[in-house]
């Protein structure tokens, strides 16, 4: 803590980074994700080679990936992002999938019936249903977003793991202890933040169990 509160300078700019990133590759990902599970929901045999495609990329190990992706994007924060977009494809895409499947048939009939069209049925009836889900997959691409973005100093992408392999090159343990704490309150207040808004939802969608989360990155 003594480092935290000495060195307030450094830790915004280096929390600065991690957000970037982060938020970052969560717009990229939702915005390949969301077509992908229309995809699977409106085509269900896609189901299992899409779903299966990003679950067995899911199980290389984070360092493994970033490494193979130097070569093409560079040892820089790109190779960071790229990754990380790739590994919350499948949480989110499979959250989405879900609530959409979920969804009741007969209120999706009785929205034609009133006459709406494709992209009123999906704002106005599909979206609030299936928003409580996904805002839980978000959240949990969060978290594994977060703990990718701290690894990723180690490539030159800068951020709150700069700390902690900066620490471990020098022995600096206040460094270590310092990068360890603010990765762990920044992973905690995203992940209570993004909960708070997933209550606030309403309908349905709600209270229908979530799945739960793949395993653990290596």
């Amino acid at each position: 803590m003594s480092y935290l509160l000495s060195h307030p300078g450094d830790l915004l700019a280096l929390l600065g980074q991690h957000l970037g990133m982060t938020g970052l590759a969560l717009a990229i990902a939702i915005f390949l994700a969301v077509p992908l599970a229309l995809l699977v929901a409106r085509l269900p045999w896609l189901n299992i080679p899409i779903l299966g495609s990003l679950g067995v990329l899911y199980t290389i190990p984070s360092l493994a990936l970033m490494i193979f992706l130097v070569p093409i994007f560079g040892l820089n924060a790109t190779s960071v992002i790229v990754a990380m977009v790739l590994y919350a494809q499948v949480i989110l895409v499979r959250h989405l999938s879900v609530g959409l499947a979920g969804l009741d048939p007969d209120v999706m009939a009785a929205a034609r019936a009133m006459g709406m069209n494709l992209w009123q049925r999906w704002w106005w009836v599909q979206v609030p249903l299936v928003l409580p889900v996904f805002l839980a997959g978000v959240r949990l691409a969060t978290i594994v977003a977060i703990a990718i973005a701290t690894i990723g100093a180690k490539f030159n992408a800068g951020g709150l793991g700069k700390l902690l392999f900066d620490g471990l090159q020098t022995n600096r343990y206040d460094k270590i202890v310092a990068g360890a704490i603010a990765v762990a309150a920044l992973a905690l207040a995203m992940n209570g933040l993004l909960l708070w808004l997933e209550q606030l939802c309403p309908g349905p969608g709600r209270r229908k169990s979530a799945p739960g989360p793949p395993e653990p990155l290596g």
